[in-house]
C-alpha cells in the first residue's frame, strides 16, 4: 500500500475518532457497559451448587425409621426445609407454599420397607427451571441411598448370632457374592477439560462475543448511516480517496477500542471470575477475526441503512438470533440438526467454538483451523460487501 493510501486511511480514521471523542454518550457507552456488562453476566451465568433452595417436608409415617430420615435429610444443605404438619392438604401447590420443592412420607412407609414392598416417596418439583428439578431430585436420591445404606447396617446389626454362624458355614466365594450385592457399586470417574465444572469457564466466551457484537456491531452500523444523514457521505466519496481507504479509515478506529475493550474484559474475568486463560496467541489471532467479522458485519449493515434509525434496527434483527443459536450458552448440540446448519452463518460461533477448543481442551490449531478459515471467509464477504455497497453511493 502506499504512502498516499496510509495518509488517507489516517485521515478517515482520525476524524471518526474524533467524532467518537466528542459524542460523550458513545464514550459513556464505550467505558462502562463492558466491565458491567461483563460481571453482570458473569455473575448470572457463574453457576455453583444449589444450596438452601425452599422446600416443604411433611411426615405422615410416625415411626422411628421415618425419623431418622427425616433427621438425615434435614443436614442435606441443598435445601431449606419448611416441616409441615400431616394435616396440610394441597402438597403440590409449590407457588402457594412459596417452596420449589415438596417430599411426602406416606403413612406405612417403614412398614413397607420392612414388608419388602416399599412404597415410594413422593416428590414434586418445580420444572419452570428445566436445569434445577433434575439436580433437586438427584440430592434427595442421594440422601435417600444414604439412609438405605445405614438402615441396612441397622438391620444387619440387629441378626441373631445364629445368622451369623450359618454364614461362617457358606462357601467364600458365595459370600463374596453377597457382599458384592450389598454394597453400592461405583465408578472411578475424572472428569477432563474443565475438572471443576464451572458453567463460567464455558459460557466465558458467549459473554465476551455477546459484549463484543452488541458494540462494534451496533457502533458500526451507525457510522456510514450517520454520514448519510448529515449529508457528509457523498462529499466522502467525490473526494479523491478510494473505496478501500474509506472503509480501513472506518474500522480502524473500533478496532482499536475494541482490542482495548476485549484486553479489559479478559483483565477482569481473570481477576473477578479466577478464569484462566492458555495459549495468549492462539486467542488473540481467534480474538481479532472476531472483530474484524462483527465489524465488518456492522459497516455492511450501514452501508445499506439510510439512516441510524434503520441501522439500529438491522442491528437488532442480526444480533438477537445470533446469541439464541450461536451456542454461546447453550451447546449446540441440543438444537435441530436443521437449526444447527443456519448456526454455522453465524461468526460468534465459530468464535465461542474456537475459543473453547484452545482454552478448555488445550487443543492443537488443527482442531480450530476450520473455524479460522470461516471467520477469515466471513470478514472477506463483508468487508467486499461493504465496498460494493459504497459504490453505489457514487452513482
Amino acid at each position: 500500500m502506499k504512502r498516499g493510501s496510509f495518509s488517507a486511511i489516517a485521515s478517515v480514521a482520525y476524524k471518526e475518532f474524533l467524532h467518537i471523542y466528542r459524542d460523550r454518550r458513545v464514550l459513556i457507552l464505550l467505558l462502562i457497559l463492558p466491565p458491567v456488562f461483563t460481571l453482570v453476566f458473569g455473575h448470572a451465568f457463574e453457576a455453583g451448587e444449589m444450596t438452601d433452595v425452599p422446600a416443604m417436608l411433611v411426615n405422615r409415617d410416625s415411626t422411628p425409621r421415618a425419623d431418622r430420615f427425616v433427621e438425615l435429610i434435614s443436614k442435606n444443605k441443598t435445601f431449606q426445609w419448611q416441616t409441615q404438619p400431616p394435616t396440610v392438604v394441597g402438597e403440590e401447590d409449590l407457588l402457594g407454599h412459596h417452596v420449589q420443592a415438596a417430599l411426602i412420607i406416606p403413612p406405612g412407609w417403614s412398614d413397607s420397607l420392612a414388608n419388602g414392598d416399599p412404597v415410594p416417596l413422593r416428590l414434586y418439583l418445580d420444572g419452570s427451571d428445566t436445569n434445577s428439578a433434575d439436580f433437586l431430585e438427584g440430592s434427595v436420591l442421594k440422601t435417600l441411598g444414604d439412609f438405605q445404606l445405614s438402615e441396612r447396617q441397622v438391620m444387619i446389626d440387629a441378626l441373631p448370632e445364629d445368622v451369623f454362624e450359618l454364614a461362617k458355614k457358606l462357601p467364600v466365594q458365595v459370600r463374596k457374592q453377597f457382599v458384592s450385592m450389598m454394597e453400592p457399586w461405583k465408578t472411578d470417574h475424572k472428569i477432563l477439560y474443565n475438572p471443576q465444572t464451572r458453567f463460567i469457564d464455558y459460557v466465558l466466551p458467549g459473554v465476551i462475543g455477546l459484549i463484543l457484537q452488541l458494540i462494534t456491531v451496533t457502533l458500526m452500523a451507525c457510522t456510514l448511516a450517520r454520514e448519510r444523514e448529515a449529508g457528509t457521505l457523498y462529499q466522502l466519496m467525490v473526494t479523491s480517496l478510494r473505496r478501500r481507504e474509506i472503509v480501513l479509515g472506518k474500522i480502524i478506529p473500533y478496532l482499536v477500542i475494541s482490542i482495548v475493550l476485549i484486553l479489559g474484559i479478559i483483565l477482569l474475568a481473570g481477576w473477578h471470575f479466577r478464569v484462566q486463560f492458555h495459549d495468549p496467541g492462539a486467542l488473540a489471532l481467534i480474538c481479532f477475526l472476531f472483530l474484524l467479522c462483527s465489524l465488518g458485519m456492522g459497516l455492511l449493515i450501514s452501508a445499506i441503512s439510510r439512516t441510524q434509525t434503520q441501522a439500529i434496527q438491522f442491528s437488532v434483527f442480526f444480533l438477537l438470533p445470533v446469541f439464541i443459536l450461536s451456542g454461546a450458552f447453550a451447546p449446540l448440540a441440543q438444537l435441530p440438526q436443521a437449526i444447527r446448519y443456519v448456526s454455522e452463518l453465524f461468526p460468534l460461533t465459530h468464535f465461542c467454538r474456537a475459543f473453547r477448543l484452545v482454552n478448555l481442551y488445550r487443543a492443537t490449531p488443527q482442531y480450530y483451523a476450520e473455524d479460522l478459515i470461516l471467520l477469515s471467509v466471513g470478514v472477506l464477504i463483508t468487508f467486499v460487501g461493504a465496498m460494493i455497497l459504497l459504490k453505489r453511493v457514487e452513482q
